[in-house]
């Protein structure tokens, strides 16, 4: 696949989206390159901003078997993983596939439910299979987890545990629309819901093929040692008390090669490190009490962190 055939294919996924998704551009693009770089995403923010909306607007647009589970409080880890059961016919235990055997799992207030539950998710998520009764399960490709959580503090919530908050490719907020944008939502939605005009543009191969592309693009060894220097960074940073794993390096690598594609490029340039580097890091830290104290963001540290390390001269041709 060619730059300009991958980057035209982003394209087209992107304006399908946005017939659901209004006035959330950069949100539909970054979404869609974890997808492609075979990353989770995390959305957190309140009610009513269009998160179930976007994640259904995907499984549209890329054709892909979606299932959706509301995690509330008794929701239990066979729901998710699924359970074997007993047959009396053959005298044997069969196995019962839970609600994530799918392509697009949506994870509805993931934060609602026990933190039992929630560790159900650490192995699909990271090594997309599931054992139960000792017996392992591959699940289908591709395959994606779409989770949304209330802010932290909204009441009858638990928080992630930062080992599953660290299989999260990238964590996002998609905000209160602009003005014009709710005036086009309100619209939109006069007679009509938009996800209905939503078809499909991709499917499991082509979305796959896609992948395979843009795990191929090239990244310099001076790219390889900027990365490494923002991570190495946050760990030394005096308002980190935690910094970020390699696992947060990795996916730092691994997301910078999608929008290079995105772009039309083989090559990584530090200008696409740079663009997504917050989302990427600001979950996967854990900011110090002076930090807290002095009520910094974990975005402003990880901003001024991007400005303070030294940027190689890689730039696009």
């Amino acid at each position: 696949m060619v730059n300009s055939a991958c980057s035209k294919q982003i394209n087209s996924i992107v304006e399908e989206v946005r017939k659901a998704v209004i006035g959330k551009d950069q949100m539909i693009i970054k979404v869609l390159l974890a997808i492609l770089c075979k990353g989770h995403i995390l959305i957190e923010d309140i009610p009513g901003v269009g998160k179930t909306t976007l994640a259904l607007a995907f499984s549209k647009a890329l054709s892909l078997e979606h299932n959706r589970m509301q995690f509330t409080p008794d929701v239990l880890p066979s729901d998710v993983t699924g359970f074997s059961v007993y047959n009396k016919q053959n005298g044997s235990f069969e196995f019962r596939p839970g609600v994530a055997f799918c392509n697009l799992f949506l994870a509805d207030e993931i934060n609602r439910t026990s933190s039992k539950t929630q560790s159900a998710l650490l192995e699909l998520m990271e090594e997309k299979s599931i054992t139960v009764d000792g017996n392992t399960y591959k699940l289908p490709e591709p395959y994606t987890v779409i989770a949304t959580q209330n802010p932290i503090g909204s009441a009858g919530t638990h928080n992630l545990p930062d080992s599953q908050l660290d299989r999260f490719m990238i964590k996002l907020s998609m905000g209160y629309p602009d003005h014009s944008g709710e005036i086009a939502i309100l619209k939109a939605k006069y007679n009509s819901n938009p996800l209905d005009s939503v078809r499909a543009v991709a499917d499991s191969s082509s979305l796959m093929a896609l992948q395979e592309y843009i795990s191929g693009i090239y990244i310099d060894d001076k790219v390889y040692n900027y990365m490494v220097s923002l991570a190495a960074a946050t760990r030394e940073h005096p308002m980190i008390k935690l910094g970020v794993s390699p696992r947060g390096t990795l996916a730092l690598m691994q997301i910078s090669k999608g929008i290079a594609a995105a772009y039309g490029r083989d090559y990584v340039i530090p200008d696409d490190v740079d663009y997504i580097c917050a989302d990427v890091f600001c979950h996967r830290i854990l900011l110090s009490s002076k930090a807290r104290l002095a009520e910094t963001t974990a975005a402003e540290v990880i901003n001024e962190i991007v400005k303070s390390v030294p940027s190689p001269g890689v730039s696009a041709k």
